[in-house]
C-alpha cells in the first residue's frame, strides 16, 4: 500500500478518535445531559440508515422508497434473539445486530430478483409495495407481538456502539465505492445500458449493491430496538422509508459525508422546533423547499468533506504566502532542439508538476547550421530566403 494511503488512514482514524474522545469525556463529565445523549444515539443510528440508502439511490442509482422495511426486518430479527436466546446481554446484541443483517440482506436478495430487472418507477413502485407488505406481515404475525409490538428490549445500545458502528459503515461503503465493484456501480448510475454494452453484469452489481444497502439497514434496525426497548409496527411505515429519502437528497446524492450532515440537521432540527409545536412541520417543509430551489444538488452534491477540503479550508484561514515575482535573471529561457523541434517551458507555465512539453512550428532558429542549409535549398530553388516568393516575381515588381 502506498505511503500517501496509510497517511490518510491514520488520520481518518485518528480524526475519529478525537471525535470520539471528546464527545465521550463530555458525556462522562455530565457536560451532556442523557436527553442530548439520547439525540447523539439517534444521529448515529440515522446516519447509518442514511448512508446505507445513499448506496442503493445515490451511488446505484436506483429509487427505493421501502428502505425502512429492511430496518424493520433487522430490528424485530434483533430483538427476538434478545428476548428468547436467554444469553448474557452483550452477546445476545452482538449476535442479534449480525443475524438482523443477514436477515435483512436475505430478505432484499429475495425481493431484489424480481425487482432490479426493472428500472425508473416499477422498482420504486416495488420496493414502496415491499415496504407496506412487511408492516403487514408484522402486524399479522403472533411472534412478532401482532399490533401491539414488542415491549421489554433491553436499553443496550450506547454512544461508543453506535459511533463505531458508523464508522465501520462508512469505511465498507467508501471501499466498496473504490473497488472494481464499485466502479461498476457507478458506471451503472451514470448509464446502466452503455455499462451493460460495456460488459458489466448490470443486474449482478445491482444486487450486490442492494444486499450490502438492506444489510446495513438491518444492523441500524438492530441498533434502533435496543435503544427504543418497544417496537411498533406503524414506526416502519412509508412515512418513515420518506425521512430517510430526504436526508440522502439533502446532503447530496452519493455522498456519505453529505448524509451525516444531513442526519445531524434533520434529527436536531425537529427537536428544536418543539417549542413551535403548531408550525414546526411547516417550518421544517419551508426549509426543505428552499434547498431544492437553492440547492438542489444537495448540501455537498456529490462531493465528499475530505483532507483537502480542511486543508484548502486551514490554507484559506491562515492565509497564503505572498508570491513574489522572479527577476528577469531568474526567468527560464526557451530550449530548443535541433532535432525535435520541442519547446520546455518553465515552472510558471501551466501542465502536471508546473511545466509542459509540447510540439511548436518547425520553424528553425536563425544561426544554426539547420537554418543555413535550409537558406541555402531556397536559394537552389530561386526562391527568397525572407519568404517563398521568386525572386524573379520580386525583382519584376521593383522595376
Amino acid at each position: 500500500m502506498p505511503k500517501k494511503k496509510i497517511r490518510s488512514y491514520l488520520i481518518n482514524i485518528a480524526a475519529a478518535l478525537l471525535v470520539f474522545s471528546v464527545v465521550y469525556l463530555a458525556l462522562q463529565l455530565g457536560w451532556i445531559n442523557s436527553y442530548y445523549r439520547s439525540i447523539l444515539i439517534l444521529i448515529c443510528i440515522n446516519s447509518i440508515m442514511t448512508i446505507s440508502l445513499n448506496l442503493a439511490t445515490g451511488l446505484l442509482g436506483e429509487l427505493c422508497l421501502g428502505h425502512a422495511g429492511f430496518m424493520a426486518v433487522g430490528a424485530y430479527t434483533a430483538a427476538l434473539i434478545s428476548l428468547n436466546s436467554g444469553l448474557s446481554p452483550y452477546l445476545s446484541l452482538t449476535l442479534g445486530i449480525l443475524t438482523g443483517a443477514v436477515t435483512a440482506g436475505i430478505t432484499a436478495f429475495i425481493v431484489g430478483i424480481p425487482a432490479l430487472r426493472l428500472r425508473g418507477d416499477y422498482l420504486a413502485i416495488i420496493t414502496l409495495a415491499f415496504g407496506q407488505i412487511i408492516t403487514i406481515l408484522i402486524r399479522s404475525l403472533g411472534f412478532t407481538g401482532g399490533a401491539l409490538g414488542l415491549n421489554g428490549i433491553p436499553l443496550l445500545t450506547d454512544f461508543p456502539l453506535t459511533f463505531w458502528m458508523l464508522i465501520v459503515t462508512m469505511y465498507i461503503v467508501y471501499a466498496l465505492i473504490r473497488s472494481r465493484q464499485g466502479r461498476a456501480i457507478l458506471a451503472i448510475r451514470e448509464d446502466d445500458i452503455a455499462a451493460e454494452a460495456s460488459g458489466i453484469n448490470v443486474t449482478h452489481y445491482k444486487m450486490l449493491a442492494f444486499v450490502i444497502s438492506a444489510m446495513l439497514a438491518g444492523v441500524a434496525g438492530a441498533l434502533y430496538a435496543h435503544y427504543q426497548g418497544v417496537l411498533t409496527p406503524e414506526k416502519f411505515d412509508y412515512n418513515y422509508s420518506i425521512d430517510f429519502m430526504v436526508m440522502v437528497v439533502f446532503g447530496g446524492m452519493g455522498s456519505i459525508t453529505g448524509s451525516i450532515l444531513a442526519a445531524v440537521v434533520l434529527t436536531i432540527l425537529p427537536q428544536l422546533l418543539y417549542g413551535f409545536s403548531d408550525y414546526r412541520m411547516l417550518l421544517y417543509s419551508i426549509l426543505l423547499i428552499a434547498l431544492m430551489i437553492f440547492k438542489p444538488s444537495g448540501l455537498l452534491g456529490q462531493k465528499e468533506l475530505s483532507q483537502r477540503v480542511f486543508q484548502r479550508l486551514g490554507r484559506q484561514l491562515w492565509g497564503k504566502k505572498a508570491q513574489t515575482v522572479p527577476a528577469e535573471t531568474d526567468i527560464p529561457t526557451t530550449v530548443v532542439d535541433e532535432d525535435t523541434y520541442l519547446t520546455e517551458q518553465g515552472s510558471g507555465d501551466s501542465g502536471v508538476g508546473g511545466s509542459s512539453t509540447r510540439g511548436q512550428e518547425n520553424l528553425p532558429v536563425s544561426g544554426t547550421p539547420i537554418a543555413e542549409a535550409e537558406g541555402k535549398h531556397q536559394e537552389r530553388l530561386g526562391l527568397d530566403t525572407q519568404g517563398d516568393e521568386p525572386l524573379a516575381r520580386k525583382q519584376k515588381g521593383r522595376r
